[in-house]
């Protein structure tokens, strides 16, 4: 009977110990951060972004907006960024390009309106002069930014958005990535620019 008190002590040690040690792994493994719904905005058209690797410190995504049955796509190519010198509180700066998509409806039209409306453009472009890219400026707002319902960003509570201001010419537009969520959006930044972004982004749909 001492025998059995014995080993029963030690054994019911050791059995708490391995009880207790999933509870242990639980509590210290990280919980995930939920992803952000993306909330539609009437100044902003959002779509899907999908990475396509890149080279170096250049990142290649493909967006695709689907609307009426239809998908447009297009590409994105996002240049290594530099320290910024603008005064508009940016971070860091440098160069991109939009590209067509092979596979890309050949009808765009629900894409254009959808822009047409966000950015508060007159009329939709008629003569579209087809590119095989069309290149812009970045400057990169903030990262690591959680977006609000009416199309502002914070930094508190930390999010997966990086914002930045593009620059196609003189006319610019904010384009906002959250690769966490595999969403993109273009927004306005000035009804007077409208136009001139429809008809640099249609060269390219």
């Amino acid at each position: 009977m001492r025998m059995r008190g014995l080993l029963f002590g030690p054994l019911l040690i050791v059995i708490l110990v391995l009880g207790a040690l999933p509870a242990c792994r639980r509590q210290s493994s990280p919980q995930e951060k939920p992803l952000e719904p993306y909330v539609p905005s009437p100044g902003a058209v959002g779509f899907d972004i999908f990475p396509l690797g890149g080279s170096g410190t250049t990142q290649n995504w493909l967006a695709a907006y689907t609307d009426d049955s239809k998908t447009t796509k297009f590409r994105i190519e996002i240049g290594p960024a530099a320290a910024s010198a603008d005064q508009s509180g940016a971070i860091s700066a440098g160069r991109g390009r939009f590209l067509p998509q092979e596979d890309s409806d050949s009808e765009s039209l629900p894409l254009l309106q959808s822009l047409k409306t966000a950015l508060q453009a007159k009329r939709l472009p008629t003569k579209i002069d087809q590119a095989e890219s069309v290149s812009f400026d970045y400057v990169i707002l903030g990262q690591n930014q959680t977006r609000s319902p009416d199309d502002t960003f914070r930094s508190t509570p930390a999010g997966d958005w990086t914002a930045m201001k593009i620059s196609l010419g003189k006319a610019e537009v904010f384009l906002n990535i959250n690769p966490a969520a595999h969403k993109g959006e273009f927004a306005i930044k000035d009804p007077a620019y409208g136009d001139t972004v429809l008809a640099q982004l249609a060269r390219i749909l």
